[in-house]
């Protein structure tokens, strides 16, 4: 009898034991839960590091400078009957002064040329507008141009005007940030003058190289 006792104890205590659980360990449920462990097991975010950008050339303000000569050229009643080839030296600069956005920009241009007349050497400023295609904030390498202005003779042979209109039909290349922040520019074209209030005119195909800045 003892041992049906015990025996019935034991199988009593044992299936006790068994069927408890324990609740500190049950999982909780919905849908907060389930969108924290998401986001435990979302890969981590790729690292967001990218090397600084350097300021390219879009600066608003545009500028070259140049220098270079007349290939070809033509004078008709200016001087010595015999003068040919007087035009010399060409350099001036360029500023723009305003644009079109996306088409077209405005530059002032100042050109300094020096002429070898048989009578003496002449010496002209010519300042004149010029419009430019495409704009430069394009950085697109080729552009087309003209201009019309006025030329002031310094020093002029005599008896012929010092003031004449001066015009530019031109083509050229350039290249932004070649050497930090300075680039290249090579232009050829056209460039007469008409003498306003004498008989007298240069016509000259020319070629120059120089340096562009936009900043």
């Amino acid at each position: 009898m003892r041992k049906i006792v015990f025996i019935l104890l034991s199988v009593t205590f044992s299936f006790g034991a068994w069927s408890q659980v324990d609740v500190t360990h049950v999982p909780e449920v919905g849908p907060e839960k389930g969108r924290e462990y998401m986001r435990r097991r979302a890969p981590a975010p790729a690292s967001s590091r990218r090397p600084a950008s350097l300021p390219g050339p879009t600066g608003p303000r545009y500028l070259s400078l140049h220098v270079g000569g007349f290939i070809d050229q033509d004078v008709y009643r200016w001087g010595d009957r015999d003068n040919q080839d007087v035009g010399q030296l060409n350099t001036g600069v360029s500023y723009k002064v305003g644009e079109w956005t996306q088409a077209m920009d405005l530059l002032f241009r100042a050109d300094f040329t020096t002429f070898h007349l048989l009578e003496r050497r002449a010496l002209k400023m010519s300042l004149l507008p010029v419009v430019t295609f495409p704009d430069s904030g394009s950085q697109f390498p080729l552009y087309f141009g003209a201009g019309a202005g006025l030329g002031v003779f310094f020093k002029q042979a005599p008896g012929f005007s010092s003031l004449s209109l001066d015009y530019q039909i031109l083509a050229g290349a350039r290249f932004f940030d070649v050497f930090q922040g300075a680039g290249l520019m090579f232009e050829g074209g056209l460039k007469n003058h008409v003498h306003l209030f004498s008989k007298g005119q240069h016509n000259g195909i020319f070629f120059t190289a120089g340096t562009v800045f936009r900043f």
